[in-house]
C-alpha cells in the first residue's frame, strides 16, 4: 500500500483467485461482506479506528495508528476521513495487481471489438 512504507507485511494478492472462484458477482458480495467486519457501525463506514479495533482479524496488529490513517486516506476520494462501502471496494481492486492486469486486459480485448466493429 502505498504511504505505508517498509513496515508492511508480504501482500499476497488472493483476489484474482477469488474472482475466478467467485465469479464477479461473488467476488462483489465477499468484499461487501468485508467492508461490513471492518466499518464502524454507528457510521456505517470504514474509519482508522474501527480499522484498528479490526486489525488483529487482518493480521494488521502490528502497524501504528498513523499506518492505519495512511491505509483509510489511501482509498478516501471525497475526503471525508472514512471509506464508505463503494471507496472500499475500488481501493481492494486497486491494490490487486492481478485483478488490475486482467481488468486491463479485458478492456483491451473490448476495445479491439469496437474498433474492428466501427470498421477501424
Amino acid at each position: 500500500m502505498a504511504g505505508i512504507g517498509k513496515t508492511a507485511p508480504d501482500f499476497e494478492d488472493l483476489l484474482p483467485a477469488m474472482a475466478e472462484k467467485l465469479g464477479g458477482e461473488g467476488l462483489m458480495r465477499e468484499l461487501c461482506n468485508g467492508f461490513k467486519l471492518l466499518m464502524d457501525e454507528d457510521k456505517g463506514v470504514i474509519t482508522a479506528e474501527s480499522l484498528k479495533r479490526n486489525a488483529a482479524m487482518l493480521g494488521l496488529h502490528d502497524f501504528r495508528d498513523d499506518e492505519l490513517v495512511s491505509m483509510v486516506r489511501e482509498g478516501d476520494f471525497d475526503g471525508d476521513g472514512a471509506l464508505n462501502e463503494m471507496e472500499f471496494c475500488v481501493l481492494m481492486f486497486r491494490l490487486s495487481p492481478g485483478l488490475m492486469e486482467e481488468s486491463q486486459l479485458l478492456l483491451e480485448e473490448i476495445l479491439q471489438d469496437q474498433l474492428k466493429t466501427a470498421g477501424f
